[in-house]
Order: structure tokens, then C-alpha cells, then sequence
């Protein structure tokens, strides 16, 4: 199927700026942010003690697929270019607070477990280029059924470095056969979040043994003649710290991710 001209209508959510998008995070605002400010690229998150923060720089430049590092906010700092006049602690809808390996908490604001030895890396995220697939007429299950993008652990480990290793983590979108070739054409041109999908099919190839039961996120309907599409995902280094189990980490909530002031094309290779 060839693609369509016509860009996808545009949601309350999609109109907001990032600016908008994070003060309403800040305000109180708690939903998986998939359809938000459209244009506007996402962030995954990923806060480590300094003493760790190499070995997450390290695993990331080894994993590029899963983890394409767009930003790093140094020791301490909590705002910078891609949230201009924003605050990390805040303006993600909902955390997840680690230690030792275990997530311990969920808060909307990680002021009170702020640390100045805390960096942050902020890793790139597939619902970057879902604007993209929308405008070449590529249904997104998850936003059209009101649900978080579903998340699966799989059997493929990462490079490991340092203390950190784990495996790889996908995400999926249920696409009409036809249009598969479609959205690998579309995504591969994004490879700053993610890009390409990583498996098409089979999911028990990736050791996934029901795309009804999720790692991480909600499950989705997959329509008779869809198959699944997976992608890279940066929640990755969150699987990475479970694993690991380093004495202090925060992330996003998986689906809850920072809306970042870069735009989608910045991202976009001709």
C-alpha cells in the first residue's frame, strides 16, 4: 500500500507545545505521553549516581539500537537545551524510583530522592517517529485503543559494560501486513530513536510467550491479518538496572516519557 499524504487529525494532546505538555506533567498531569505534542521528539530516561555513570554511557554506546543517547544532563543539573526552562524532577508524568535493583516507588516528582551526584541520560524513544507513521497512514494500535504502548522483555542479551548488563527490550505495534514495508521504510530514517524494527513475526523468537502479558506497559488487540512489529526500546537500561541492581536509579515510567523542545525532524535523515 502505497502511502497517504493526509496527516492523521490532531488531538488536544497533540496541539499542546512541550512547554505546555511538561507544565501540565507538572501540575498533575499523569498519562502515557504516546500522542503528545506532535512534532516534538520524546525522551526515555535513564538517572544514575556519578559513580555509575559511565558504565550506563558505556552500555549505551555498546547497545546504540536500544539505547541512542540524544542528551546528558551533567551532576546535579535538572534542566537544559532539550527542556528549556524545565525541571527533570518534575516534568515527567510519572518515575520509577530504584535501589539495589528493585523499583520501590512510582512518584510524579523525584524532588525528594534528588541527590547532586545524579546524572541524567536522556535516550531516544520510538514515539518520536509515530507521527510519522500516522502521516503515511500507519494505524498505531495503542493510541487508537487508549492504552500504553505494550513492552516485552526479551531473550537477547545486551553488550554488557561495567557493572551494567541486562537484555534487550521491545516494544510493539500490531500493523497490517501490507503496510509492514511501509513503516520499516518510515522508521529506518529515525535512527536516533531507534529507528528500523529490530523482529517482525514470531514472537516467541524473541522469547516473548504471550503479547498478552507485557513486561511493561498495557496489551493490545492484534487485529486478524496484523502482525507484530517490534522495535528497540529505551526502557532497556531500566531491564538493565533489575538486573544489575545498582544501589540508586531513577527512570520513567515506561510510556511516561519526557517531552523534550527538539523537534522530530531534528532527528530525521533525508
Amino acid at each position: 500500500m502505497g502511502l497517504m499524504s493526509t496527516p492523521a487529525p490532531l488531538t488536544e494532546n497533540a496541539l499542546l507545545t512541550p512547554t505546555e505538555a511538561r507544565q501540565a506533567f507538572r501540575n498533575g498531569l499523569v498519562s502515557p505521553t504516546s500522542g503528545f505534542s506532535r512534532g516534538y521528539a520524546q525522551a526515555n530516561l535513564i538517572i544514575v549516581p556519578r559513580a555509575q555513570a559511565f558504565d550506563v554511557l558505556l552500555f549505551a554506546q555498546r547497545n546504540p539500537k536500544a539505547c541512542p543517547i540524544l542528551g546528558v544532563l551533567d551532576a546535579g543539573e535538572t534542566t537544559g537545551p532539550l527542556l528549556t526552562g524545565g525541571d527533570i524532577r518534575t516534568d515527567v508524568p510519572k518515575y520509577v524510583v530504584y535501589r539495589d535493583g528493585q523499583p520501590i516507588d512510582e512518584p510524579t516528582d523525584v524532588t525528594a530522592y534528588w541527590r547532586d551526584d545524579l546524572v541524567t541520560f536522556m535516550i531516544g524513544c520510538s514515539f518520536t517517529f509515530e507521527s510519522a507513521l500516522l502521516d503515511g497512514g500507519v494505524p498505531i494500535a495503542h493510541i487508537d485503543q487508549g492504552v500504553n504502548v505494550p513492552m516485552y522483555k526479551t531473550n537477547i542479551p545486551c553488550e554488557s559494560a561495567g557493572t551494567m548488563s541486562g537484555p534487550l527490550v521491545v516494544s510493539m505495534r500490531p500493523l497490517p501486513a501490507s503496510q509492514v514495508s511501509d513503516a520499516v521504510r518510515i522508521t529506518s530514517r529515525y535512527p536516533a530513536v531507534h529507528g528500523a524494527p529490530v523482529h517482525i513475526g514470531n514472537p516467541e523468537e524473541l522469547g516473548i510467550e504471550s503479547l498478552g502479558r507485557p513486561d511493561f506497559g498495557d496489551p493490545v488487540t492484534v487485529p486478524e491479518g496484523h502482525l507484530p512489529v517490534f522495535w528497540a526500546c529505551g526502557v532497556t537500561p531500566q531491564a538493565a538496572v533489575m538486573q544489575s541492581r545498582p544501589s540508586f536509579a531513577i527512570g520513567h515510567a515506561p510510556g511516561h516519557m519526557l517531552i523534550t523542545d527538539a523537534r522530530d525532524s531534528d532527528y530525521l535523515i533525508p
